[in-house]
């Protein structure tokens, strides 16, 4: 992950030309940074939660990796959920926090800023956040105005109100088992 020291102004940082660059950057509490290349593990989950959270029947849409401008920060959520009716007509960043913020932890990224990352958005709106720590096998639940919670195993992820989605921590690690080929899955 790239880190710059200097300091910048949420607007200074959206007139940069490589803050769209993959993987895409960051302005977190003054701070620029660059997030890190996903892993094998980021991947599947992001892509698999995605998936998930879009084919319930709810009035939410989620998405990889876009970017959510508040008032003094500038995030790029692993997967953004947000209502419908907050999707931009323009090809442009969500204004305000989203509804529901995932982050994926990395091996080389800090739990400290992610959650301040997480808390950042709470503070502005986001009504819930999830990390996932899929070496630990957990799942940190932030919500506003409660302490933080650590989901394992069988628990039951909490998700928005009108998202009807039922999902406990073991269903997202099990993504990450290997499956067995289509050849070997025919003779079963």
């Amino acid at each position: 992950m790239t880190t710059t020291t200097q300091r910048l102004t949420l607007q200074d940082f959206l007139k940069l030309p490589q803050i769209e660059e993959s993987p895409a950057w960051e302005f977190v509490a003054g701070h620029v940074h660059q997030k890190p290349m996903p892993t094998a593990h980021h991947s599947i989950l992001q892509k698999r939660l995605t998936a998930a959270i879009d084919q319930v029947d709810s009035p939410y849409e989620a998405f990889p990796e876009l970017r959510c401008t508040l008032s003094n920060n500038s995030v790029v959520p692993d997967i953004t959920v947000i209502h419908r009716n907050r999707v931009p007509s323009e090809n442009s960043p969500i204004s305000g926090a989203p509804d529901w913020i995932i982050e994926i932890l990395s091996p080389e990224q800090s739990t400290t800023k992610l959650i301040a990352k997480i808390q950042a958005c709470l503070e502005e709106g986001t009504q819930l956040g999830w990390l996932i720590d899929s070496t630990e096998r957990i799942v940190m639940v932030l919500l506003p105005d409660r302490r933080l919670t650590l989901l394992s195993n069988g628990d039951r992820l909490p998700v928005l109100q009108d998202i009807p989605l039922v999902l406990t921590v073991d269903q997202v690690f099990a993504w990450l088992q290997p499956s067995k080929p289509l050849s070997d899955r025919s003779s079963s």
